[in-house]
């Protein structure tokens, strides 16, 4: 069964409680950086404000914004750094219209029967095994995955979030790197870890100087990954390491003959690091964010502060056209605290699987590959 995306539910705006409603009030930005009190601060959700008497959905949004009011009664979500003095800013702390502002917890609907990506409508008060920790069964959510990869591979923008893990296995960094030759990939996520390890791999076949294949550690095979950074930076760029033909395989080669986006985005603990890692924090969150604003699925895979960087970067929708349609984060990590942590930090709408992500890579890349 092929893969469909939920139908957008509109707000009856019709209904007396939204007619009621006022529109909503505003505040001036008086220095640059500096929302006015009382600002109305952005969540996941698809949220609408009420301006000249209509009900305009934020086209874009994500976490722990300011809504700005712009010309043509339409509004823009800014960080409070990137406001401007004069900028008018939303104000109001409700979300059901009593302030002309209105958040839409529950926006797509979701057939019983046969569904595809989605779980039931059927609610009951009590149930066994709620939760996403490692005695939950994950079959569904692979075979979900599989449908939604297809589909996002034609019609969406793919991004994966990648820890060093992926690439401390032979199997799983082949998987990576075939996933991404294949079109599964719209741009890569990752830290200066990923990126030395992958090419130490392509390289030397190892990773933090640990065979990815046999596990085993040669003698001072602990310079393995500093030697790959110096020789990165005497080439100048990674692009000129590769096009070098110093290596012609893994998941830094196959992004750059793929030209999918590798976005490197440093760390106070890098070593190097390699040239093209953005170390500048707020930099690294920009280039991030114009890919997030184009995320339909966002797979987050054993990295637990790049993960939270995402999702809080991640609304749950996004608005394409006339037609609004979900935007589906899953996250992957051995640990239930890792899984669990995005959701703590506000991003509710995810799909949280308990596994190793080395075998999580294998068996995805498997199966796509074999309904291709």
């Amino acid at each position: 069964m092929s893969f469909k995306l939920p139908k957008y539910i509109r707000p009856d705006f019709t209904k007396e409680l939204f007619r009621c409603s006022p529109n909503v009030k505003t505040g001036l930005v008086t220095i640059k950086g500096t929302s006015p009190k009382n600002y109305h601060a952005t969540s996941i959700y698809p949220e609408y404000f009420k301006i000249d008497n209509k009900w305009i959905l934020a086209p874009e949004s994500r976490m722990d914004c300011v809504v700005v009011l712009e010309s043509n009664d339409t509004v823009a979500v800014k960080e409070f750094r990137n406001l401007e003095v004069n900028d008018i800013v939303v104000l109001g702390r409700s979300e059901n219209g009593e302030e002309g502002i209105y958040i839409q917890t529950d926006p797509f609907s979701y057939e019983i029967k046969g569904s595809d990506c989605e779980t039931s409508t059927d609610t009951q008060s009590f149930s066994f095994r709620t939760g996403r920790s490692r005695e939950t069964t994950f079959s569904r959510d692979y075979d979900n995955l599989y449908k939604l990869l297809e589909y996002e591979k034609k019609y969406g923008y793919i991004i994966w979030v990648l820890g060093p893990a992926i690439v401390f296995d032979h199997d799983s960094k082949n998987a990576m790197e075939s996933l991404i030759n294949n079109g599964y990939a719209h741009a890569i996520f990752a830290g200066n870890a990923l990126a030395v390890h992958d090419i130490e791999g392509s390289l030397l076949g190892t990773a933090l100087g640990q065979n990815i294949y046999t596990q085993n550690s040669d003698f001072n095979s602990h310079y393995n990954h500093i030697d790959i950074i110096n020789m990165v930076r005497k080439a100048g760029s990674i692009e000129n390491f590769i096009e070098d033909g110093t290596i012609s395989k893994g998941v830094v080669y196959s992004c750059i003959k793929n030209n999918v986006p590798l976005i490197l985005a440093g760390s106070i603990r890098d070593d190097g690091p390699l040239p093209g890692v953005i170390s500048d924090v707020y930099q690294s969150q920009e280039v991030m964010r114009n890919h997030c604003k184009k995320a339909t699925t966002v797979i987050c895979l054993a990295t637990m502060l790049h993960t939270i960087a995402t999702g809080n970067l991640t609304p749950m929708y996004k608005v394409e056209g006339q037609e609004v349609r979900p935007v589906y984060i899953y996250t992957v990590d051995v640990s239930e605290f890792a899984v669990n942590k995005l959701r703590d930090r506000g991003s509710l709408e995810i799909t949280s699987i308990v596994t190793n992500v080395q075998d999580f890579v294998v068996n995805i890349e498997h199966n796509v590959s074999s309904q291709a």
